[in-house]
């Protein structure tokens, strides 16, 4: 009799094609990512035609790898999961449609899932439970949220951006200041061989909100490094990477405390591109060293776009056996809360 439950998952919503085998929602069988940044690099970031045509070659043969290498079949399989949104509108459609004739293949029951509840439950691959109440802090190149969870599922937003999420901030920075892109581990290195000297401001908002806007933030770098220029005199780039780093980094840090505070939370999860940042990480782990709370971040792999945090979301779906029709679609502008 089969014990463990064998989820397929696809993600495919910005520049990685990826595939992988879950086991159970928390066991990685496989987790093969195809990565674009080289193709994307001297354009300043993705340009959406080009990722969709990248998907359409690399789609299939990645599937076949992690099958392969999660040493299945796909009749071994429970269910085809797939990003259905956010991201952009051509790449989540490869997938969703790579999905939906493997499901109708091998008559599999399909999952549609929310790429940010991916990002949240890439964290369910390395702890052996999720303890509500939780919040996430999820910080990308596309989001920047607060996320409160009272149990599986559930997902209520209490905080996010105004404008420029965290991770497309670095990038604007870092394409000012004449790094390549993706420019957050460049502003990463380079803030650790700097010092926070120009104390930029720090984007509280009102004193109840746990919203973020990193807009201004980014204008007072281009406004710092003009006024330096007409000036004629040199800035050290690593230590406006640092002073820009830990004007993002106390703010992000400073809210997420509150919001621990305020809704009594026992475990926090990091999630999305950002969490791999070192400056970020040591600020949070700093944070939570001697506190009864429990911070959890996942390895930089299961930081970026992946496959496996799909089908860890979607066991979620599997337990409750909520599928979805053959008319599934891209869906750049799916709630989370709805989901």
């Amino acid at each position: 009799m089969k014990q463990s439950e064998l989820i397929l998952a696809i993600e495919t919503s910005c520049d990685e094609t990826s595939a992988a085998v879950i086991e159970d929602g928390k066991r990685i069988l496989s987790n093969v990512v195809s990565s674009q940044i080289e193709s994307h690099k001297r354009f300043g970031g993705v340009v959406p035609e080009i990722a969709s045509r990248h998907h359409v070659e690399q789609i299939t043969v990645i599937v076949e790898e992690a099958i392969k290498k999660a040493g299945v079949d796909f009749e071994d399989l429970d269910a085809v999961a797939v990003t259905e949104g956010p991201g952009l509108v051509g790449a989540l459609l490869i997938g969703v449609n790579a999905a939906k004739a493997i499901a109708y293949a091998h008559d599999l029951p399909l999952i549609g899932v929310h790429h940010i509840a991916g990002h949240i439950y890439a964290n369910q691959l390395i702890v052996d439970s999720l303890t509500f109440p939780l919040l996430a802090l999820v910080v990308s190149g596309g989001h920047t949220e607060l996320i409160y969870m009272k149990e599986h599922g559930s997902f209520e937003i209490i905080g996010e951006t105004r404008d420029d999420a965290v991770g497309e901030a670095y990038d604007k920075v870092a394409r000012t200041i004449g790094l390549p892109y993706p420019g957050g581990p460049h502003i990463d290195r380079l803030a650790a061989e700097g010092t926070d000297v120009l104390k930029l401001p720090r984007a509280w908002l009102e004193a109840d909100s746990y919203d973020f806007s990193f807009s201004g933030l980014k204008s007072a770098v281009i406004n710092t490094l003009h006024n330096y220029k007409q000036r004629g005199e040199e800035i050290k780039v690593e230590d406006l990477a640092a002073s820009f780093q830990a004007s993002v980094i106390e703010v992000l840090v400073g809210k997420t405390k509150r919001a621990v505070e305020q809704y009594n939370i026992n475990q926090v999860l990091v999630a999305g591109g950002v969490a791999a940042n070192k400056g970020l990480r040591n600020a949070l782990e700093a944070e939570y060293a001697d506190s009864n709370v429990n911070l959890i971040i996942p390895p930089l792999n299961l930081c970026t776009d992946n496959a496996a945090m799909i089908g860890a979301a979607a066991s979620i779906k599997l337990k409750k056996k909520e599928f979805v029709g053959y008319d599934l679609n891209g869906n750049p502008g799916i709630d989370l809360e709805q989901w």
